[in-house]
């Protein structure tokens, strides 16, 4: 299978209110590095799995809302513990929906699947992967 990857990063703000989660009950800021793997099982007439500048454009413009922002305020995150985990697969679904709606071009709705990692630091990253399509 083959894949591409694009990168981006961003800085949110917010809390885990559980004990589960020790000190990051609290308020606390973090830096993801964004990765995002696309894949499919033969390439498109071009030769490519996906359109780089239009998979780059796509997951800024995902990030966008959320950067600088404290998720524990924003409505879409009301009573949810915004995990890396959580937050992978947010960023899956919106990835996901451009791919099927055209957002990555035409070669973007038959995708095979896609991967989403957040890395927290150089020691610790999550991850969500899914079919979407095709």
């Amino acid at each position: 299978m083959y894949s591409v990857e694009v990168r981006d990063r961003i800085m949110i703000a917010h809390s885990l209110p559980d004990p589960f989660f020790g000190p990051a009950q609290n308020m606390h800021g973090a830096t993801f590095v964004v990765d995002v793997a696309f894949f499919r099982e033969k390439l498109t007439e071009q030769n490519v799995v996906v359109d780089i500048g239009a998979a780059l454009s796509v997951l800024s413009a995902t990030l966008k809302p959320l950067a600088y922002q404290n998720l524990d305020v924003l409505p879409q995150f009301k009573g949810t513990l915004t995990t890396t985990e959580f937050l992978c697969k947010y960023v899956f679904d919106a990835i996901a929906e451009a791919a099927t709606s055209g957002a990555l071009g035409e070669d973007g709705k038959t995708l095979a699947k896609i991967r989403v990692t957040l890395s927290e630091t150089d020691l610790a990253r999550a991850s969500f992967e899914g079919p979407i399509g095709g």
